[in-house]
């Protein structure tokens, strides 16, 4: 049986990112992968029930008027409080991180050279929550 490659939204106004990004999880992963520039455009394309959400915490750079990230991740989650979103940004401080979470955002991850490393292990333990979360469910029902 073919197993289903895993799609993965990356949303980041920063161009040069986004495009490092997609490189890395195209050659490194399995994954179906769509990018946007701006949390409007992903959130047209949000039916589509993206496995991972990666989203910038800014989105704000080219047009001023565009929502930000948190606003996104308050979008997305109010759409399909399901979708694990994790959060990007250039600020490496810990109210930023703290708000996020308040958010509901899965993890918060610093862009620099180990990113892409933090996000494939965030990735990964998404989906091993959700295996445990499934086998939890199965075994509350059987009681």
């Amino acid at each position: 049986m073919e197993e289903k490659k895993i799609l993965l939204f990356l949303v980041d106004d920063d161009a040069l990112f986004l495009k490092s990004l997609e490189i890395e999880f195209s050659e490194n992963t399995e994954s179906a992968l769509k990018t946007f520039a701006t949390g409007e455009l992903c959130l047209e394309k949000i039916s589509q029930n993206p496995d991972v959400v990666i989203l910038d915490y800014h989105l704000d750079s080219i047009d001023k008027k565009a929502i930000n990230g948190l606003e996104t991740l308050d979008k997305i989650k109010a759409i399909n409080p399901m979708i694990p979103v994790i959060m990007l940004s250039s600020q490496d401080k810990i109210e930023v991180a703290v708000n996020c979470m308040k958010h509901q955002a899965f993890d918060y991850i610093v862009k620099s050279e180990t990113a892409f490393i933090r996000l494939q292990k965030a990735i990964t333990t998404i989906f091993h929550y959700q295996k445990i979360e499934k086998a939890l469910n199965w075994y509350m029902e059987k009681m």
